[in-house]
């Protein structure tokens, strides 16, 4: 009879509740912005009902629309203070290190099938920077979005805040562009996100979905970024 072997795994504790609590946030909020955001684009059945005000009115859609925003705005809060708090709530990767950019190119070959593994890492390099990619773009959607929201709401605050960015744009139509294009970038990154977290968890068992409820990582291999922990 064959003995069995046993695996002898490490648990590390990455992400604090707060990164947690602001990763389902954004997830809601990128869904209910993109759905929301497409309707107020280009209304379709929506348009119908006006002027009257009914469940499917575009009233109801920008309310929807704008309430997430602000939520979503708001929650940035939670993260920033993971950040502060905890080591495994790195807002951005280690661009200045040298190795991070070799690390990152195999990474990406592991997961184009051109390359049979990788180096391990407790959050590998790819993703740190395609995070932070994500947070500019997410800053790109703030900006663009207030500007146009404070051109229909006026506010001499929010005038001030957000008004350079349509004179920088050129006006209140192309911010709406960039804005639209820039959601699109989002969507794109989710469906690349999704694909990367779910290979990492059951084909190489990198604990990617459980730590983003539990906050921990049960790893058979020693990462090779485990010392930014200490």
């Amino acid at each position: 009879m064959k003995s069995v072997k046993d695996v002898k795994r490490k648990e590390y504790y990455i992400f604090s509740p707060f990164l947690r609590i602001f990763h389902w946030i954004m997830v809601g909020s990128i869904l209910v912005l993109f759905g929301t955001g497409l309707l107020i684009t280009k209304p379709m059945l929506v348009s119908s009902t006006e002027p009257n005000f009914t469940m499917l009115s575009m009233d109801l859609i920008r309310d929807i629309h704008f309430v997430v925003a602000f939520l979503f705005c708001a929650s940035f809060i939670l993260r920033i203070y993971g950040f502060i708090i905890n080591k495994g709530d790195r807002l951005f990767p280690r661009f200045w290190e040298g190795h991070f950019y070799s690390e990152t190119v195999e990474v990406a070959l592991h997961y184009m099938l051109l390359k049979p593994h990788h180096a391990p890492f407790l959050r590998n390099p790819l993703a740190r920077a395609s995070y932070a990619g994500l947070y500019v773009m997410v800053l790109i959607e703030i900006l663009t979005g207030f500007a146009m929201y404070f051109m229909t709401h006026p506010s001499a605050v929010g005038g001030t805040l957000f008004g350079w960015v349509n004179t920088l744009l050129g006006s209140e139509m192309m911010a709406h562009y960039v804005h639209h294009y820039v959601a699109w970038l989002i969507i794109v990154f989710a469906i690349g996100h999704f694909y990367m977290v779910l290979r990492a968890e059951f084909m190489e068992g990198e604990s990617e979905v459980s730590s983003m409820f539990s906050g921990k990582k049960i790893l058979a291999h020693v990462p090779k970024d485990a010392n930014e922990l200490d």
